[in-house]
Order: C-alpha cells, then sequence, then structure tokens
C-alpha cells in the first residue's frame, strides 16, 4: 500500500476543502425535509419524558436512524431540552459530518497513490446537491455517509476496531449499513482463512458487538421488534410499477454530476457507458494498490442491486450513500486512463496537466449547475435546486391552521406527518403506518386507489374516525374522496392551493360532530 506524511500543500487543501464544505452549507441555511421532523419529534418526546415513542404510550419504532434520534436528543438536552432548535442542531452537525466526509475521500486518494481522484471526489461532494440537499434538510445521510467513508478508509489502514465501532454506528444509523459491513466482513474472512497464523480480533468483534446488541436488545425488549416499523409499511403502503427502482438507478448512476443540465437526456445513454467503464477501471487500479478498499469500491454496486431487485420507492436520500465511493471509483478509473496516456511520447506535457485539471474540477463544475442563487421558494439564499421545500412549507401553513382550532386532545390524521406531528404536537394517526402499526392491516390497497404511488385507505379513515385529517388530493382522488361515508362524515375546513406530485390542493378535513 503506498503512504507517505503529510505536506504543507495534503493540509492546505485539507483545510480548504473543510471550508468549502462547511459554506456550501451554512450558506443556504436550513431547507428541513419532512421526514427529518419524524426524528426530532422522537427525541423532543425524549426529552419531554415520554420515552422513545412518536405517539406518548405508542411504543412503535417509526424511525430507521436511532443513532441519529439519540444524537438530536443528546445535542437537544445541551441546547434548550424540548424546546431545542432541532432543525439548526441537524444543520449544523451534519455540516460537520460531510466536512470530514471530504477529508477522508482526499485522504483515502491520497492513500492509494491516486491523490488527484481523491481531491477530485472531495471537492465534488462539498457541493454535491446529493449530500448538500440532506444535509440542510435535517436528515441522517451526513451522519450515515461519513460512517461508511471512515469503515473505507479504517480498513484501508488496517485499523479493524475502528473499522468495526464505524460499521457498528453506521448499522444504528441506517440498518442497509449492513450491507457494506458483510463486504468488508466477507473481504476480512477471506483474508483471515489465508494467514498462518491466524489472529481473531477480538478487540473489533467486542467494538462491534457492544452497540449493536446494546441496541438491539433494547429494542426488542421495548418495542417487541428490533426491527423498524416502517420498513414494513413502506413496502406494502406505496405501489410502483414493475422495474420503477431499476429505471430510477440507472438514471442515477448514469448522470452523478447532473450531466443532463449541460447536455440534456443523451447523458443517461452517455453516462451509462462511460461512468461503470471509469468505475470497473477504478475499482480495478486501486485494487492493485490497495487491495483492501475494494469492498469499499464495490459496494455501490451491491447497494444497486439491494434496492433494485426488491423495487421499493426510491426516496431521493436513498441514493446519496453510494455516491462517495462511486465518485471515487469513477475518478480513480480516469486517473489511473491519464497515466496510461502520459507512457505515450506524443502526448505533450502540457497537454497532461490540462487534462488532470479537468479531472479535479469537471465533476464539481457539473455538479454546480444545478445550484440556484435565489430559490423560488424558501430562504432566498443559494441552494440546490433540489433542496425543494415546498410541500413542507405547505404542511406548515396547515399545522397552523388546526394549532388555531384549539384541540389539544384531537387526533390528526396524515400520510406525510412529519412537519405536522412536530408543529401541532397533536396525537398522529400515520395513515402510511411508520409510526402508527393499525394502519398497514389496511394496505396493499387495490390498484385502483392509487392516482400516484400512494392512496389513503378508506377503510383506515373509517374505522379510526380520526378528529383531523391532512391529505394532498391525489391521495384521496380515486379512492376516500369517493366515498359517500366520507363526505357525509368529514367536512373540508381549507384547501391551500397546490398542484404537488399533480394534485388538485393541500386539504385540511374535520370530522363532523
Amino acid at each position: 500500500m503506498y503512504n507517505r506524511g503529510m505536506s504543507k500543500t495534503t493540509r492546505l487543501w485539507i483545510v480548504l476543502l473543510i471550508a468549502l464544505a462547511l459554506l456550501a452549507r451554512l450558506i443556504p441555511g436550513p431547507r428541513t425535509i419532512d421526514d427529518s421532523y419524524i426524528t426530532y419529534r422522537y427525541a423532543r418526546n425524549l426529552l419531554s419524558g415520554w420515552g422513545f415513542v412518536y405517539n406518548p404510550g405508542e411504543r412503535v419504532m417509526g424511525t430507521t436512524t436511532p443513532l441519529y434520534t439519540l444524537l438530536m436528543a443528546g445535542l437537544g438536552a445541551l441546547s434548550g431540552g424540548p424546546e431545542a432548535d432541532f432543525p439548526v442542531i441537524s444543520w449544523l452537525l451534519n455540516a460537520v459530518a460531510d466536512a470530514l466526509t471530504c477529508v477522508l475521500l482526499f485522504l483515502i486518494g491520497r492513500q492509494v497513490n491516486f491523490e488527484k481522484a481523491g481531491l477530485a471526489a472531495a471537492l465534488a461532494w462539498a457541493i454535491a446537491p446529493y449530500s448538500v440537499t440532506f444535509s440542510i434538510g435535517g436528515l441522517e445521510t451526513s451522519l450515515y455517509v461519513f460512517l461508511l467513508t471512515l469503515m473505507g478508509w479504517a480498513y484501508l489502514r488496517n485499523n479493524l476496531s475502528l473499522t468495526a465501532l464505524a460499521g457498528a454506528l453506521a448499522l444504528l444509523t441506517r440498518v442497509d449499513a449492513a450491507l457494506m459491513i458483510g463486504l468488508m466482513g466477507l473481504d476480512w474472512l477471506a483474508r483471515f482463512l489465508h494467514e498462518k497464523p491466524r489472529s481473531i480480533p477480538w478487540r473489533a468483534l467486542f467494538v462491534f458487538l457492544l452497540p449493536v446488541i446494546g441496541w438491539y436488545g433494547f429494542a426488542w425488549a421495548y418495542f417487541g421488534s428490533p426491527f423498524p416499523h416502517s420498513v414494513t409499511a413502506k413496502l406494502l403502503a406505496y405501489r410502483l410499477e414493475p422495474h420503477a427502482a431499476l429505471i430510477r438507478l440507472l438514471q442515477h448512476y448514469a448522470t452523478p454530476f447532473f450531466e443532463y443540465h449541460w447536455i440534456g437526456n443523451i447523458a443517461i445513454g452517455v453516462g451509462l457507458l462511460v461512468y461503470p467503464f471509469l468505475a470497473l477501471t477504478g475499482v480495478l487500479s486501486a485494487f492493485r494498490t490497495a487491495p483492501r478498499l475494494g469492498a469499499w469500491l464495490v459496494y455501490p454496486w451491491v447497494y444497486f442491486l439491494a434496492f433494485a431487485l426488491p423495487n421499493p420507492l426510491i426516496f431521493r436520500w436513498y441514493l446519496t450513500p453510494p455516491l462517495p465511493a462511486y465518485f471515487l471509483a469513477i475518478l480513480i478509473g480516469g486517473q489511473s486512463l491519464l497515466r496510461g496516456l502520459m507512457k505515450h511520447k506524443q502526448v505533450p506535457r502540457w497537454g497532461f496537466s490540462l487534462l488532470t485539471v479537468v479531472l479535479v474540477l469537471f465533476p464539481a463544475v457539473v455538479s454546480f449547475r444545478e445550484w440556484r442563487f435565489v430559490p423560488d421558494h424558501g430562504p432566498r439564499r443559494p441552494a440546490p435546486d433540489m433542496a425543494y421545500i415546498q410541500l413542507e412549507l405547505l404542511y406548515k401553513e396547515a399545522a397552523d391552521f388546526i394549532r388555531a382550532q384549539n384541540q389539544p386532545q384531537a387526533v390528526l390524521a396524515a400520510g406525510d406527518v412529519g412537519v405536522l406531528g412536530y408543529e401541532t404536537n397533536l396525537r398522529i394517526l400515520d395513515t402510511v403506518g411508520l409510526n402508527s402499526p393499525q394502519s398497514i392491516q389496511y394496505y396493499p390497497l387495490d390498484k385502483a386507489y392509487y392516482a400516484i404511488n400512494y392512496a389513503v385507505a378508506p377503510d383506515l379513515i373509517r374505522d379510526a374516525r380520526p378528529d383531523f385529517l391532512v391529505i394532498l388530493e391525489v391521495y384521496g382522488r380515486k379512492g376516500l374522496l369517493q366515498e359517500n361515508w366520507f363526505q357525509q362524515s368529514y367536512r373540508l375546513m381549507k384547501k391551500i392551493p397546490t398542484d404537488m406530485y399533480g394534485s388538485d390542493g393541500l386539504l385540511i378535513f374535520g370530522r363532523n360532530p
């Protein structure tokens, strides 16, 4: 493995990367995504003495990120308790996590003798829309990506204890970290079987198992199951066309740097040929220098298969975790090809230098096209265009309206419960079932009920009789809103204009006396 001391230039690049990553997240400010508010409500209830619950008295593990929830609660305890500003806390925490990820990408590239590729990947990640959007959006994605990248760096350096700790924490941040853990576990096992004498890393095993067994043991005793309830709910409630996840992932892997902003949809066809080739070249080149990095670089493709085959609904933040390794593999492949060109005497040195500059700057420059200096909604500060929060702002308006009804004992039903639950603090009936297990029995629905990929189950509302219901019109267009009993039992209290997801407004219903 290639290794060397850290020069002044390297230290300067690290400082610049940290500064760029922080600025790219601090300048936009928080643009908090609906799902983040679910985590905040769990954290707030913990600090309020209700326990690890979404609705007081209901022990349901509706969050898939227990570690991030506990971090929010811990940091919240130091900055206001239940009244802490969780969106700001997560915004700052995520900015630091992303800055550290940039440093690790640079160091990994440098460690395997592909410093320019590492620098390019780090620069790209510093401003990457798929990183910045969910960082300022308050999700656990930034912490998760940092822990996965830390696993790659630690394993590359044969620091098994740090690898194990990062893996355990990643698993408690998102359960799909099992993919990376499995890959590195298989790589370690293959090496172990060829070792003579063999040495079991007891310390690393202890470091991994202690937090994992601790949390899952607690979850089993507290919730009745060690697995997040929301995973099952999402599989049942959402309806997708066959191969929808595969198509979305192919589009994503073909345009990692938002190339379609420059050349249109042709970018997908070109990218499907160019980027997998470069990534494969990068994996093979890095493997020859540092075989231990192979598992981390292969992870994007295992992730691809793990999400394409079951065909779940691909939320935007599901597309972020494989990107750091994918970026670096592509760019190592590019730098490897440039080295091959340099061996040909007909390529002048200035030409090689120019191509190297292009390699380093291309991903960041191309990706920056996705940014908007003045977004058309929310805070009027530069941010990625995909960091849209129109729906969250509408739900905030709906929450203010419901809170003004002054019914603190009411039950509010909704399909998107983040902002509504956090802002109203009412008992929530989650019609998707993420936080309300009683909803699951009503899914899956007949396809006739779906206008898009989700529809509210009419029988759920009829049986539960919530006091308020807030839905996009499209969620009930072919089912709930057509039911005579619903029209008789509920009145439309307010319609907030929007065409989000093709909807005819955000509808607020109240149950008739």
